[in-house]
């Protein structure tokens, strides 16, 4: 899952950015509006946390630009201001989920989940695979009745190809939706992960390579 976070307070940023990530998670971030609204134009994310009140480009106008575009990321926005008319309008702008600062952590990654789950095409719940089990919600993955200890980058490379339903994901697929944007486009990390995931993974072996096109279950 790869999330934007679009935040003018830098440490509530980072802070929101660690602990996303230790949920398994890709995130970037950006601190000004109009920063912002070019990464969520520029990349595919699945999950943009929105903060109203931004410099720039105020967070509305980022909102009613992305939806208009017919944008397929999920919005999140967030805002000091809990009255119910803030509710309204954030909502009436297109954004699928509002929350109140401050907020607790939980709340957050659970609604982020929750919209994710939403994404075109929608990741479910669960995801199954023979004996194989992912728990998107609760980012947790099991092979048979044992748990698998998986990196975030791991997991996030078995939830694409499981959410494929066996169609073939490229390796530049996979480096957009589970790397953030700092990654070398030019890098084998993809080709290093696929080979660890298969190692936990274990037999048999559930994760085909397709020459020259990339990775399908």
């Amino acid at each position: 899952m790869r999330v934007l976070v679009i935040e003018d307070d830098t440490e509530l940023a980072e802070a929101v950015a660690v602990g996303l990530r230790r949920e398994r998670m890709a995130v970037d971030i950006a601190l000004d509006g109009q920063t912002g609204l070019m990464r969520a134009t520029d990349n595919d994310y699945d999950v943009i946390v929105l903060d109203r009140d931004l410099p720039g480009v105020h967070g509305d106008t980022i909102c009613a630009t992305l939806v208009t575009d017919g944008c397929r990321s999920r919005i999140l926005m967030l805002t000091a201001a809990a009255s119910n008319d803030d509710l309204v309008d954030g909502l009436g702008l297109g954004a699928d989920d509002y929350l109140p600062k401050p907020f607790d952590f939980p709340v957050l990654v659970a609604r982020i989940g929750a919209l994710a789950r939403r994404a075109h095409p929608a990741i479910p719940p669960v995801i199954r695979h023979g004996d194989l089990v992912l728990d998107t919600a609760r980012r947790r993955a099991y092979r048979g009745e044992g748990p698998l200890d998986l990196t975030p980058k791991e997991f996030g490379v078995l939830e694409v190809l499981l959410a494929a339903q066996g169609r073939t994901v490229s390796a530049e697929e996979l480096l957009e939706r589970v790397w953030d944007e700092f990654a070398d486009p030019f890098t084998n990390a993809v080709k290093i992960t696929i080979s660890r995931l298969r190692g936990k993974l274990g037999e048999p072996p559930v994760i085909e390579t397709m020459a020259k096109s990339g990775y399908r279950i």
